[in-house]
């Protein structure tokens, strides 16, 4: 039995003309994910410095479990929807780190520490290098997820030493991570809002334009959500 073969004549569509489905451009989730690190990192390293209470390390930890956790689970999940691995995996393990932080900070003694967290933290950070390192070609996403890796693991080695020295090491790298989770939210955002990159992200060998389709597409190729990269 012959198989019908594509439809010809003055009707049939032309292969060359029939319009693509199936982009779909999202707003870049990576700005979500980046602000609650901020946040996050902010707010513990306050802790950890002592510019606030050790009384207070419930109510930062509640804070963290309820703002962060859920803004980095949400710019996972369409990070994974956009295709881009880095930002998904990076941004799912920095929320599995923190809500591992603040339970255990909700469920201790204020001010105490936890071998069992440093040794947790100490893995999150290990776990961090994966996306880290392949994710240098976005230069500012590349120190959110390096400075993350630095500031689980001197946390976690601070849990484990359980002295001042480390926790005060660990608050200054955590207020330098939230600065950074600033700027490339920033950077990122403006970039989105404007199309165009006003503040340096630092992309690295992206080959978006060279790749993009002629005609009508060239715009849509280069949104969030159908590029290769968030």
């Amino acid at each position: 039995m012959a198989m019908p073969g594509p439809a010809s004549g003055p009707g049939a569509p032309d292969p060359l003309r029939t319009p693509v489905v199936g982009l779909r451009p999202i707003a870049t989730p990576l700005p979500l994910g980046f602000l609650g690190q901020a946040v996050a990192s902010w707010s513990f390293a306050c802790l950890q410095l002592r510019w606030i209470g050790s009384s207070q390390s419930h109510t930062v930890a509640l804070a963290v479990l309820v703002f962060t956790v859920p803004l980095q689970l949400v710019s996972a999940a369409w990070g994974f929807w956009a295709r881009d691995p880095v930002a998904a995996t990076g941004t799912g393990l920095l929320a599995g780190g923190w809500a591992a932080t603040a339970v255990s900070t909700l469920t201790s003694p204020p001010g105490s520490t936890s071998a069992g967290l440093g040794v947790v933290l100490l893995g999150v950070a290990a776990a961090l290098l994966v996306p880290a390192l392949a994710g240098v070609s976005r230069l500012a996403a590349f120190g959110v997820l390096a400075l993350s890796v630095a500031r689980f693991a001197t946390t976690g080695v601070a849990e484990l030493e359980g002295g001042r020295a480390w926790l005060t090491v660990a608050g200054w790298v955590g207020l330098a991570l939230a600065v950074t989770s600033v700027y490339a939210a920033l950077a990122f955002e403006v970039e989105a809002a404007t199309g165009r990159a006003w503040l340096p992200i630092g992309r690295l060998g992206t080959k978006a334009a060279s790749a993009a389709p002629p005609g009508d597409l060239q715009e849509v190729w280069r949104e969030p959500g159908v590029r290769r990269q968030l």
